[in-house]
């Protein structure tokens, strides 16, 4: 089971209701964040329902494919014409998740376990990235209610450690890429047999409380993606400092934004994890000077002074 560390901001609370003065009036009322547990078995309840109520174009996907079809997953409710559709309760996998409440500001102490579902529509023909990949991929998300909120219908880079909600990451881990990309000569690219496919996401590994401003997501609510993995660079370096960043996962928990070496020395409000940081123990020597690189690109990491810590690691080597 994987252990989710959901980097998010300052607890925000809201205000209802009028500010209190000295003078008797109106009293705020300060409402917290619902309790992790609460949210995820409502969530959960949610998810399952739309599942077993929903199906995608699943027909459309079946060999052979035809030629003039848009490859562009939809999906439906299981009612009149289609009441006798496979519903994606059938179809879909799962993987698991300990979100801790803490994560959102809450001091419950909370571990909560979430479940991501997920359907491959279709396999594609190369490899699945890892959490530390960079990809290029093709993406909608949406409410449950169909509504879209985000949407990337051309190829897009996106660094799974990146900025993105742990849900998202979790589940693109699951597809496979395609083949590309090529060059159609007209300045365009195009790739083939890519994978594509479906998340669908709770909201504790989401956005919980706080969604973006103006993204149209309300609180504490699932999310949907419909995914088109084109393409991925295994063993994303991808701060360039020799190291692939899935190496840069020192206490081996899925986040690479937890780690942080040099977080004692760094500035007053900055903070650079290791797989965003040329200098992982700012000792002043780049991190790629104190680890050797084979003609293969395999890395070998250094213990000059023999202290049991690697040299790009070791500020006192």
């Amino acid at each position: 089971m994987k252990r989710i560390l959901l980097v998010v901001p300052l607890l925000m609370l809201i205000l209802l209701g009028s500010c209190k003065n000295d003078d008797n009036g109106p009293e705020a009322e300060l409402v917290p964040p619902r309790l992790l547990s609460e949210v995820a078995a409502e969530d959960d309840e949610e998810l399952q329902e739309f599942l077993k109520s929903h199906f995608y174009n699943y027909e459309d996907f079946e060999e052979p494919i035809d030629p003039g079809f848009d490859m562009i997953v939809r999906i439906d409710t299981i009612a009149g014409d289609n009441a006798d559709k496979r519903p994606l309760w059938e179809d879909v996998q799962t993987e698991s998740a300990i979100v801790e409440s803490s994560n959102f500001g809450l001091d419950d102490g909370e571990e909560i376990e979430h479940t991501l579902y997920y359907v491959v529509v279709r396999d594609g023909v190369g490899g699945s990235p890892t959490f530390a990949d960079n990809t290029v991929l093709q993406y909608e998300g949406s409410l449950l209610n169909g509504d879209a909120f985000d949407a990337a219908n051309s190829p897009v880079n996106q660094y799974l450690s990146g900025n993105l909600i742990p849900g998202y990451a979790m589940g693109v881990e699951n597809f496979n890429a395609g083949e590309g990309p090529f060059d159609n000569g007209d300045g365009t690219v195009s790739f083939e047999d890519y994978g594509i496919g479906i998340l669908f996401i709770p909201s504790g590994l989401g956005y919980f409380d706080r969604p973006p401003l103006g993204s149209g997501i309300p609180s504490y609510e699932p999310l949907i993606f419909k995914i088109d993995l084109l393409s991925f660079e295994p063993d994303t370096d991808f701060d360039g400092d020799g190291i692939p960043s899935i190496l840069e996962d020192l206490n081996g928990d899925g986040d690479l934004n937890n780690d942080n070496t040099d977080e004692d020395t760094e500035p007053l409000g900055v903070f650079l994890a290791n797989h965003n940081d040329t200098d992982d123990d700012a000792d002043g020597i780049p991190t790629r000077e104190e680890i050797d690189i084979d003609e293969e690109g395999n890395v070998t990491f250094r213990d000059t002074d023999g202290d049991g810590i690697w040299d790009h690691l070791d500020n006192d080597n």
